[in-house]
Protein backbone atom coordinates (compact mmCIF):
# COMPACT_ATOMS: atom_id res chain seq x y z
CA UNK A 1 0.00 0.00 0.00
CA UNK A 2 1.32 3.38 -0.84
CA UNK A 3 0.35 6.80 0.15
CA UNK A 4 -0.74 9.15 -2.16
CA UNK A 5 -2.13 12.54 0.31
CA UNK A 6 -1.04 13.34 3.65
CA UNK A 7 -3.08 11.07 6.01
CA UNK A 8 -2.58 10.69 9.48
CA UNK A 9 -1.09 6.87 10.94
CA UNK A 10 -3.99 6.74 14.05
CA UNK A 11 -3.99 3.99 17.11
CA UNK A 12 -7.65 3.63 16.31
CA UNK A 13 -10.08 4.00 13.13
CA UNK A 14 -11.17 7.76 14.47
CA UNK A 15 -10.99 10.63 14.41
CA UNK A 16 -11.26 10.90 18.34
CA UNK A 17 -7.72 9.72 19.38
CA UNK A 18 -4.47 12.04 18.45
CA UNK A 19 -3.03 10.91 15.28
CA UNK A 20 0.66 8.99 16.00
CA UNK A 21 2.53 10.61 13.44
CA UNK A 22 1.79 12.25 9.58
CA UNK A 23 2.28 10.28 6.97
CA UNK A 24 3.31 11.68 3.56
CA UNK A 25 3.61 10.51 -0.57
CA UNK A 26 7.35 10.11 0.16
CA UNK A 27 6.53 7.62 3.13
CA UNK A 28 8.06 4.01 1.82
CA UNK A 29 4.79 1.12 1.04
CA UNK A 30 2.95 0.01 3.70
CA UNK A 31 1.93 -3.51 4.81
CA UNK A 32 -1.80 -3.94 4.68
CA UNK A 33 -2.70 -5.38 7.62
CA UNK A 34 -6.83 -6.58 6.94
CA UNK A 35 -8.25 -6.13 3.03
CA UNK A 36 -11.31 -5.00 4.47
CA UNK A 37 -11.49 -1.41 5.94
CA UNK A 38 -12.99 -0.60 9.22
CA UNK A 39 -15.14 2.39 9.32
CA UNK A 40 -13.29 4.10 6.27
CA UNK A 41 -9.54 3.23 7.78
CA UNK A 42 -7.49 0.47 7.06
CA UNK A 43 -5.22 -1.08 9.11
CA UNK A 44 -1.30 -0.96 8.43
CA UNK A 45 2.15 -1.39 9.39
CA UNK A 46 4.06 0.93 8.62
CA UNK A 47 8.45 0.33 7.13
CA UNK A 48 9.55 0.89 10.65
CA UNK A 49 6.93 -1.62 12.63
CA UNK A 50 4.40 0.89 13.71
CA UNK A 51 1.06 -0.56 13.25
CA UNK A 52 -1.84 1.66 13.06
CA UNK A 53 -5.09 3.23 10.92
CA UNK A 54 -5.30 5.10 7.82
CA UNK A 55 -7.67 7.12 6.06
CA UNK A 56 -8.39 4.77 2.68
CA UNK A 57 -9.19 7.51 0.52
CA UNK A 58 -5.89 8.82 0.86
CA UNK A 59 -4.02 5.10 0.58
CA UNK A 60 -3.72 3.71 -2.67
CA UNK A 61 -3.72 -0.91 -2.61
CA UNK A 62 -1.17 -2.51 -5.00
CA UNK A 63 -1.96 -5.72 -6.11
CA UNK A 64 0.10 -9.05 -3.56
CA UNK A 65 3.28 -9.76 -4.65
CA UNK A 66 2.23 -13.07 -6.35
CA UNK A 67 -0.34 -11.31 -8.93
CA UNK A 68 0.81 -11.18 -12.47
CA UNK A 69 1.52 -7.65 -13.43
CA UNK A 70 -1.45 -7.26 -15.26
CA UNK A 71 -3.51 -8.77 -12.35
CA UNK A 72 -6.25 -6.10 -10.77
CA UNK A 73 -7.66 -6.57 -7.92
CA UNK A 74 -10.74 -4.08 -6.63
CA UNK A 75 -10.77 -2.74 -3.40
CA UNK A 76 -13.52 -2.65 -1.47
CA UNK A 77 -14.55 0.40 -2.95
CA UNK A 78 -15.36 4.16 -0.88
CA UNK A 79 -17.76 6.78 -2.40
CA UNK A 80 -15.71 8.92 -4.64
CA UNK A 81 -15.18 12.34 -4.29
CA UNK A 82 -13.54 15.64 -5.42
CA UNK A 83 -10.24 14.82 -3.03
CA UNK A 84 -10.24 11.43 -4.64
CA UNK A 85 -6.21 10.94 -5.85
CA UNK A 86 -6.89 8.99 -8.61
CA UNK A 87 -3.67 8.93 -11.06
CA UNK A 88 -2.50 12.29 -9.90
CA UNK A 89 -3.42 14.48 -12.65
CA UNK A 90 -6.99 16.56 -10.55
CA UNK A 91 -9.40 15.20 -13.17
CA UNK A 92 -11.69 13.99 -10.22
CA UNK A 93 -12.03 17.85 -9.57
CA UNK A 94 -13.75 17.32 -12.59
CA UNK A 95 -16.17 14.56 -12.06
CA UNK A 96 -19.84 15.82 -11.43
CA UNK A 97 -21.53 14.02 -8.72
CA UNK A 98 -18.72 12.17 -7.67
CA UNK A 99 -20.43 10.08 -4.75
CA UNK A 100 -22.73 8.70 -7.71
CA UNK A 101 -19.50 6.10 -8.40
CA UNK A 102 -17.69 3.53 -5.79
CA UNK A 103 -14.10 3.59 -6.24
CA UNK A 104 -12.49 0.21 -6.74
CA UNK A 105 -8.99 1.10 -7.55
CA UNK A 106 -7.21 4.52 -7.60
CA UNK A 107 -5.34 3.99 -10.61
CA UNK A 108 -5.09 1.19 -13.46
CA UNK A 109 -4.37 0.68 -16.26
CA UNK A 110 -6.62 -1.76 -18.80
CA UNK A 111 -5.95 -3.37 -22.48
CA UNK A 112 -8.34 -4.29 -24.92
CA UNK A 113 -9.94 -3.36 -28.18
CA UNK A 114 -12.25 -0.02 -28.60
CA UNK A 115 -15.61 -1.31 -29.45
CA UNK A 116 -18.43 0.46 -31.55
CA UNK A 117 -20.37 1.83 -28.40
CA UNK A 118 -23.25 3.52 -30.57
CA UNK A 119 -24.01 0.51 -33.29
CA UNK A 120 -27.80 0.56 -33.10
CA UNK A 121 -28.10 3.27 -31.30
CA UNK A 122 -30.50 5.90 -32.54
CA UNK A 123 -27.71 8.29 -32.37
CA UNK A 124 -24.44 6.38 -34.33
CA UNK A 125 -21.27 8.54 -34.01
CA UNK A 126 -18.03 8.53 -35.96
CA UNK A 127 -15.53 8.10 -32.86
CA UNK A 128 -17.90 5.21 -31.91
CA UNK A 129 -18.70 6.39 -28.46
CA UNK A 130 -21.76 7.96 -27.28
CA UNK A 131 -21.53 11.68 -26.25
CA UNK A 132 -23.07 12.06 -23.18
CA UNK A 133 -24.93 15.00 -21.83
CA UNK A 134 -22.51 16.02 -18.92
CA UNK A 135 -19.95 15.89 -21.46
CA UNK A 136 -18.20 12.65 -20.86
CA UNK A 137 -17.55 9.78 -23.43
CA UNK A 138 -19.38 6.71 -22.84
CA UNK A 139 -17.02 4.42 -24.59
CA UNK A 140 -16.75 0.14 -24.93
CA UNK A 141 -13.39 -1.44 -24.59
CA UNK A 142 -13.62 -5.07 -25.09
CA UNK A 143 -11.11 -6.02 -22.54
CA UNK A 144 -8.06 -8.48 -23.16
CA UNK A 145 -8.60 -12.32 -21.15
CA UNK A 146 -6.66 -11.37 -18.05
CA UNK A 147 -9.10 -8.57 -17.26
CA UNK A 148 -11.90 -10.37 -17.61
CA UNK A 149 -12.64 -9.98 -13.93
CA UNK A 150 -13.83 -6.68 -14.12
CA UNK A 151 -16.47 -7.70 -16.05
CA UNK A 152 -19.53 -7.70 -13.81
CA UNK A 153 -23.24 -8.54 -14.57
CA UNK A 154 -24.13 -4.86 -15.58
CA UNK A 155 -21.42 -5.18 -17.87
CA UNK A 156 -22.52 -8.43 -19.31
CA UNK A 157 -26.68 -7.22 -19.64
CA UNK A 158 -26.08 -3.57 -20.33
CA UNK A 159 -22.72 -2.63 -22.23
CA UNK A 160 -22.67 -6.06 -23.66
CA UNK A 161 -19.97 -7.51 -22.13
CA UNK A 162 -17.32 -4.64 -22.12
CA UNK A 163 -15.75 -2.21 -20.01
CA UNK A 164 -16.75 0.96 -19.66
CA UNK A 165 -14.31 3.93 -20.15
CA UNK A 166 -15.58 7.80 -19.68
CA UNK A 167 -13.37 10.52 -20.14
CA UNK A 168 -15.08 13.52 -18.47
CA UNK A 169 -15.73 17.21 -20.48
CA UNK A 170 -14.76 15.94 -23.78
CA UNK A 171 -17.49 16.99 -25.47
CA UNK A 172 -19.81 20.32 -25.05
CA UNK A 173 -22.06 19.46 -21.80
CA UNK A 174 -25.56 20.14 -22.30
CA UNK A 175 -26.96 18.63 -18.65
CA UNK A 176 -27.57 21.58 -15.95
CA UNK A 177 -26.02 20.26 -12.84
CA UNK A 178 -22.72 18.86 -14.79
CA UNK A 179 -21.94 22.71 -16.00
CA UNK A 180 -20.01 23.29 -13.30
CA UNK A 181 -17.63 20.49 -13.22
CA UNK A 182 -15.85 21.45 -16.36
CA UNK A 183 -15.94 25.44 -16.40
CA UNK A 184 -12.54 26.47 -17.60
CA UNK A 185 -11.53 22.63 -18.76
CA UNK A 186 -11.51 20.70 -21.32
CA UNK A 187 -10.49 17.09 -22.35
CA UNK A 188 -8.42 16.48 -26.32
CA UNK A 189 -7.80 13.09 -25.67
CA UNK A 190 -7.39 11.64 -28.79
CA UNK A 191 -9.90 8.86 -29.20
CA UNK A 192 -8.34 6.26 -31.29
CA UNK A 193 -11.09 4.55 -34.08
CA UNK A 194 -13.28 1.29 -33.07
CA UNK A 195 -11.16 -1.95 -33.66
CA UNK A 196 -8.16 -0.21 -32.33
CA UNK A 197 -6.57 -2.27 -29.47
CA UNK A 198 -5.51 0.23 -26.72
CA UNK A 199 -4.10 1.07 -22.90
CA UNK A 200 -6.38 2.76 -20.63
CA UNK A 201 -5.09 4.09 -17.68
CA UNK A 202 -7.56 6.20 -14.99
CA UNK A 203 -10.03 5.40 -12.24
CA UNK A 204 -11.65 2.09 -11.74
CA UNK A 205 -15.26 2.34 -10.38
CA UNK A 206 -18.40 1.04 -10.08
CA UNK A 207 -21.86 3.14 -10.76
CA UNK A 208 -24.23 3.28 -8.13
CA UNK A 209 -27.19 3.67 -10.53
CA UNK A 210 -27.88 2.08 -13.71
CA UNK A 211 -27.25 -1.17 -13.30
CA UNK A 212 -23.48 -1.02 -11.02
CA UNK A 213 -21.49 -1.44 -13.71
CA UNK A 214 -17.72 -1.29 -13.80
CA UNK A 215 -15.93 2.00 -15.42
CA UNK A 216 -13.11 3.33 -16.03
CA UNK A 217 -13.85 6.74 -14.81
CA UNK A 218 -12.18 9.49 -15.07
CA UNK A 219 -10.12 8.59 -18.02
CA UNK A 220 -6.21 9.76 -17.58
CA UNK A 221 -4.55 8.26 -20.62
CA UNK A 222 -5.49 6.00 -23.98
CA UNK A 223 -2.48 4.69 -25.63
CA UNK A 224 -2.29 2.33 -28.88
CA UNK A 225 -1.13 -0.94 -28.43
Amino acid sequence: MTVVHNVNLRSDPSTEYPPIRLLTPSEPPLTLLEPVPESGYYHVKTSAGAEGYVWSRYVQVAATPSASPDTIRPGPGIDGSTSMAGCGDGLWEHVYHPSRLIVLQDCVTVTGEIVDATEGQAHHQPDGVRHEGDGDTHGWLKVDPQFADLINAGNTSDEGGNLVFEIVCHYKVTQPDAEAACVGFADHITIPPVGAHVAITGTLVREKNHKQWNEIHPVSRVERR
